[in-house]
């Protein structure tokens, strides 16, 4: 909202219809609570009967507007006002496009909404899908404004029938309005002050049903929701700090705080708070933008949500149950991928189900046939390519709402239901625990690696001819050998008939095999050491759950075999269809190098 002033504050969503008024209401609402700059409004009045046009409240925003570039807190979605119960930030959707971007830039925030209602055209296709969208972002303190009751003669019939068609049609998306109100935003009639023009209506005026929303509980108050934005460091200036950055979605910062990053699972102690042009102190709270060090080093990137051990966690899934409204000319479909947005996480999804569809202009209930056309709403299940961390959005929307881009292009958005099980989320619980009870030594991996001049990496060859494989592995690691890297080979053998003695020769325990293969490597990796390791004929599923126990970044599949040719799903980084090892080896050192896993 700006500074912190210690009042309360409300974000309210402005919808409706195109031409319904809501510009005209805005201006009103600044002119009737004096949240205009000094003198604006006699400007304005001056400006038109110089060029001998009518006045418009409208023109105030117009006006505003135009002077952003002058210091004017007003653009074309965000209106700040206040009363003397409370600040007021106002998003202006003018139209369902505009509506799905503010869900982006915060309008997502609010929890309470104003829906405009023009009273001679009555209820129209995007009062309709507005609705539906306020629905769609869970905001359940709504007020409809009938307004252009001039136009209608002040008629309280056509007010009672308006009033009986919304209330009905917000019902059917299971939301009460808290007040329907006849108003003249012109005129300013019942905005802030009572109409004596409609002496039949003895409700609230806008101003005071605003006033009687609930306050919004302060995002501060929220636990601790930090989505990592980059890690930076300045070693070329001599700082050999790292610095983790990102603006925080909801709660507060300090120094000492352990975190936990999700979803990985590392943990750490924030440091030192770190900012520009200067560092915001012991403590940062939610829409700051901050940078932190970690007294102990661990890796994480961009996408992960740092929040804090002591409270509750998100979730982390590679699935999710989702309502969404769909806006891309093509329908959102199972065959295509797209790309989920969740904070700064972004990732790969595809369409996995759709339980159900409704028109937004009808509100009616369509057939569910595996896909969701322009302007629909649904509730669908997504699987995505890895798992991302994220809450409810009934628990914290800022961290629960998506967008989906196709492209460059946002084709729609929503928010998160349920997080789901998936095939890796098992393993992957596992994992974050392990992470957090992780019991470091004085010597990190970094300082390792820098003293090995290479990364740490996973090289996990696989294929359906055992001797082929194994040479093409032992290869490997005698060349990086030779080269004075710190490399060691491990077959598949050799893990179950030592570590797996106690579960060998089951097919049913083939998945804890894997773990357990997993959970050594990520062992090795935290020594500094390339691990060069064999598996036969490994799947994606294999992969995946590997990949969730070790860093993906320092991880590499590889498939070496006659043919071609992959006997499995997997999808490795590398097909080495020669027989010879020689060939295997110089093509996995250039992806390692292309990785910077090692130097060129």
């Amino acid at each position: 909202m700006g500074t912190n002033t210690g009042r309360e504050r409300l974000r309210v969503v402005l919808a409706g219809h195109v031409d319904h008024g809501k510009t005209s209401l805005v201006g009103r609402l600044l002119a009737d609570t004096g949240s205009l700059p000094q003198g604006k409004l006699e400007q304005v009045r001056a400006f038109c009967e110089r060029n001998a046009r009518p006045f418009e409240y409208a023109f105030l925003v117009d006006a505003l507007r135009d002077e952003q570039s002058q210091g004017i807190t007003i653009d074309f979605a965000r209106i700040f006002f206040k009363t003397a119960a409370r600040d007021y930030l106002l998003f202006d959707a003018p139209g369902h496009v505009e509506f799905l971007k503010s869900m982006v830039s915060g309008a997502a925030h609010a929890s309470a909404a104003l829906l405009v209602v023009d009273a001679e055209e009555g209820v129209r296709e995007n009062t309709r899908r507005h609705g539906w969208m306020l629905s769609l972002l869970g905001i359940r303190h709504i007020a409809v404004v009938i307004n252009k009751m001039d136009r209608v003669g002040y008629a309280e019939g056509r007010f009672l029938e308006l009033s009986a068609a919304v209330s009905d049609f917000l019902k059917e998306l299971g939301l009460a309005p808290a007040g329907v109100i006849p108003v003249c935003a012109r005129e300013g009639d019942n905005i802030a002050s009572r109409s004596g023009r409609m002496p039949w209506y003895d409700g609230a005026t806008v101003v005071e049903t605003l006033d009687h929303f609930p306050a919004e509980p302060p995002t501060e108050a929220l636990p601790l929701r930090l989505p990592v934005q980059d890690v930076y460091r300045f070693t070329g200036l001599g700082d050999q700090r790292r610095i983790v950055a990102g603006t925080i979605a909801s709660g507060t910062l300090r120094v000492g705080d352990e975190i936990v990053f999700y979803p990985s699972g590392k943990t750490s102690r924030v440091a030192t708070l770190e900012g520009f042009p200067a560092p915001p102190g012991d403590a940062a709270t939610a829409g700051q933008a901050v940078g932190f060090t970690l007294a102990e080093q661990v890796y994480v990137r961009r996408g992960e949500l740092a929040v804090k051990r002591s409270e509750p966690p998100p979730k982390a899934s590679a699935r999710l149950r989702a309502s969404v409204f769909w806006l891309g000319h093509a329908p959102l479909e199972q065959e295509k991928e797209y790309i989920l947005k969740l904070g700064t996480a972004r990732v790969a999804a595809r369409l996995e189900a759709v339980h159900r569809v409704i028109d937004t202009s009808t509100l009616q209930p369509l057939e569910a046939k595996g896909r969701v056309g322009r302007h629909e709403a649904a509730e669908c299940t997504f699987a995505l390519r890895a798992a991302i961390a994220c809450d409810r959005a009934e628990d914290n929307v800022l961290t629960g709402r998506f967008v989906i881009v196709e492209g460059t292009d946002i084709r729609g958005g929503g928010l998160v239901l349920e997080a789901l099980e998936d095939p890796s989320s098992g393993q992957r619980a596992k994992v974050i625990l392990r992470n957090i009870k992780w019991q470091k030594g004085l010597v990190s991996r970094e300082q390792r690696e820098s003293r090995f001049n290479q990364k740490a990496a996973l090289v996990m060859i696989s294929g359906s001819d055992d001797a082929l494989r194994k040479s093409a592995a032992r290869a490997l690691e005698s060349e990086l050998y030779r080269q004075g890297r710190l490399v060691y080979f491990m077959g598949i053998g050799s893990l179950l008939y030592g570590v797996d003695a106690d579960i060998r020769g089951t097919a049913e325990n083939h998945e804890e095999d894997i773990r357990r293969l997993a959970e050594v490597a990520h062992i090795l990796l935290d020594s500094g050491l390339i691990l060069v390791a064999t598996a036969s004929e490994l799947s994606q599923a294999d992969w995946d759950m590997i990949r969730t126990a070790v860093e993906p970044e320092r991880a590499v599949a590889v498939w070496v075999g006659r043919g071609g040719t992959v006997a499995t799903d997997l999808q490795p980084d590398l097909l080495v269809a020669a027989p010879g090892a020689g060939d295997a080896v110089t093509r996995v050192i250039a992806l390692l190098q292309s990785k910077a896993i090692l130097p060129r």
